[in-house]
């Protein structure tokens, strides 16, 4: 597949700004983040499978203009060899002042290409390089070989790639040092940890589709095997909207529903707790499609004091 260089019709990305709504093209697709994760310490998710983006698709790529307007310096140049441009030029009726590449048609139909999954680079990207443009009128669906013809589906697939969520420190108490044999309850902040989506839309197309993330656990691993978790598995669910319970007086002799209780000190160091959270992916899209994507996790460390607990002689 060539590169691409230009707005779209001439085969390239652009970006706006509206508000607080980007939308970034990339390939023809138009990612709406407006609803995304935010903060420094937000990230990417990765799947808990197997699964990666799509490495490429197809999709309207040029106007009949906007095709001619790349390929003709191309056959000019000479660079790709006389036989292969005279050929070229009969496919696309180069010769015809009025029919080249479609211009009759301008309007009605665009000339589609492979775009390569340039953001992620998943397997399989470098065998998605190609030339060839094929022509599709408004309203009508591409040629039934077309492999990876975008579909409300793939774009939820490039929607998937593109969401982020927030960081996932946990809130810890006691907050600055925990002690020795001492339940530490872990919570998250529920306002923090909300949906968060990505659209991806082929307005030319009228195609779109919204993947979802929604919170549904929290995995602590304490970062030494000296310790025991809250609950044994170390995976705390979701409920009512909040992973953990936030600690308050009165709850001292109660176990935390989320939390660790650590076995030895940490000593002039600290123990590395990780914290994980697992999000769940749905999308909806064009027609009524819909469905499931692999869930997704995203986690972050964060370094816990653990001292002894001091006893007082009389």
């Amino acid at each position: 597949m060539t590169g691409d260089g230009g707005s779209f019709g001439e085969g390239g990305t652009g970006a706006n700004v509206n508000g607080d709504k980007l939308s970034v093209s990339a390939g023809g697709v138009v990612f709406d983040h407006s609803k995304n994760g935010t903060g420094a310490k937000a990230g990417t998710l990765t799947s808990t499978t197997s699964w990666t983006p799509p490495p490429c698709w197809h999709a309207p790529k040029y106007t009949p203009e906007g095709l001619q307007k790349y390929l003709e310096p191309i056959w000019e140049a000479g660079s790709t060899g006389h036989t292969w441009d005279a050929e070229q030029r009969e496919k696309y009726n180069a010769n015809d002042e009025k029919k080249a590449f479609n211009k009759d048609k301008s309007g009605e139909g665009y000339w589609w290409g492979a775009y390569v999954n340039d953001k992620t680079f998943p397997p399989g990207w470098d065998s998605c390089y190609e030339d060839e443009y094929f022509w599709v009128d408004t309203g009508d669906a591409p040629p039934a070989n077309i492999e990876n013809a975008i579909t409300p589906e793939i774009l939820a697939q490039l929607a998937y790639a593109e969401i982020r969520v927030p960081g996932t420190k946990v809130t810890l108490a006691p907050e600055n040092a925990t002690k020795v044999n001492l339940p530490t309850w872990a919570w998250l902040d529920a306002a923090d940890f909300k949906p968060v989506s990505v659209t991806a839309s082929v307005p030319v197309l009228g195609l779109e589709a919204t993947a979802t993330a929604e919170p549904v656990s929290l995995q602590i691993e304490p970062g030494t095997k000296d310790a025991v978790t809250y609950p044994a598995s170390g995976v705390c669910e979701i409920n009512n909207g909040r992973i953990g319970e936030p600690y308050a007086k009165g709850k001292a002799d109660r176990t935390p529903p989320c939390g660790v209780k650590y076995l030895r000190s940490s000593g002039d160091d600290t123990f590395p707790l990780q914290a994980t959270i697992t999000w769940e992916i749905h999308w909806t899209g064009s027609g009524g499609a819909g469905g499931d994507l692999p869930d997704g996790e995203f986690g972050a460390t964060q370094d816990v004091v653990v001292q002894e607990i001091q006893a007082i002689n009389r």
